[in-house]
């Protein structure tokens, strides 16, 4: 009984939608910043983990690559890059990061939060999944 209940209970887990799923901006070679709903993708769930941006300067001004990424490849391919990060002619910046939409511009700085908003809720239920099972399995 209990293995059946642990069966459904996983089951429940993973067909709810609670995989690891990231939203990109993607868009190849653009001259403008391709940060709008448009470009919006959804990368494939627990394989492309990542957001990546690639800036690049060429003589008739600034690239834009936009992509979802496996994080592995990203790393790789933005520290492969680092020395080429100038800023000048022909530099190639990539960066990546791993929050929804991360490689669209740059957030306004937000203020601290105040004292009185300290509390935040867990982004992934696996916590109180744990919690559950444990309680199940004893």
């Amino acid at each position: 009984m209990r293995l059946f209940t642990v069966s459904t209970l996983l089951l429940f887990f993973f067909s709810s939608g609670l995989a690891l799923q990231i939203q990109c901006y993607q868009c190849e070679e653009m001259t403008h910043d391709c940060s709008t709903p448009d470009f919006i993708v959804n990368c494939t769930v627990n394989v492309q983990d990542m957001c990546q941006k690639e800036v690049l300067v060429k003589e008739d001004g600034i690239h834009y690559r936009k992509s979802c990424a496996s994080s592995g490849a990203c790393l790789i391919a933005s520290s492969g890059y680092q020395q080429f990060c100038t800023g000048k002619l022909n530099s190639v910046c990539i960066t990546c990061c791993n929050t929804p939409l991360c490689n669209g511009p740059r957030q306004k700085k937000r203020p601290p939060p105040s004292a009185a908003v300290t509390l935040s809720t867990p982004q992934l239920p696996v916590f109180s999944l744990y919690v559950l099972l444990s309680s199940t399995l004893c």
